[in-house]
């Protein structure tokens, strides 16, 4: 999904967000990515527990329960495999007044790199004539999933978009 950031008479507008220059403070970036560690951890102890738990079942249940059983412990796999496979995602960092805000997220580096560097030039001269960039590879929604510094749960954001997909 694409979103556009605009800069024109002294605003910065990130979809219907509008942050004027002189209010932000420091223009930065944030990476996030899968911890795979944790993945795994998550994915070993379900299936440790399920082996458990659906190996009792598949005794008493017979081929059904085996088949049952199969069908879980291939699951629990699918959704480590998706967890692992999931890109790194790029926001953009703004801080306004003491507040720190993910603007805009993107599945490329250098989309967010240059709205750092134009922005920056903005704030610098804020007359300049109006700017558009557009974000090719922006993500929307608002929870961000899988992603996060020691779990792969969910982290709120306040900013356009969301971690989905690409």
């Amino acid at each position: 999904m694409a979103a556009q950031v605009t800069i024109n008479e002294g605003v910065l507008w990130v979809g219907g967000e509008a942050y004027p220059l002189r209010n932000i403070s420091h223009v930065g970036q944030r990476r996030l990515a899968v911890d795979k560690g944790a993945a795994w951890k998550k994915f070993i102890l379900r299936s440790i527990g399920w082996f458990i738990l659906g190996g009792i079942f598949a005794a008493v249940a017979d081929t059904v329960g085996t088949i049952v059983f199969l069908v879980v412990e291939a699951l629990l796999i699918w959704k480590l495999v998706s967890a692992l496979q999931k890109p790194p995602v790029y926001g953009l960092v703004l801080n306004t007044s003491g507040t720190q805000r993910e603007a805009i997220w993107s599945t490329q580096q250098e989309e967010i790199q240059r709205l750092v560097y134009e922005i920056t030039k903005a704030i610098g001269n804020p007359d300049v004539a109006q700017t558009v960039i557009n974000v090719e590879h922006a993500v929307q929604g608002d929870l961000i999933q899988q992603y996060g510094a020691g779990s792969i749960g969910k982290a709120q954001h306040s900013g356009s978009g969301s971690i989905g997909g690409s």
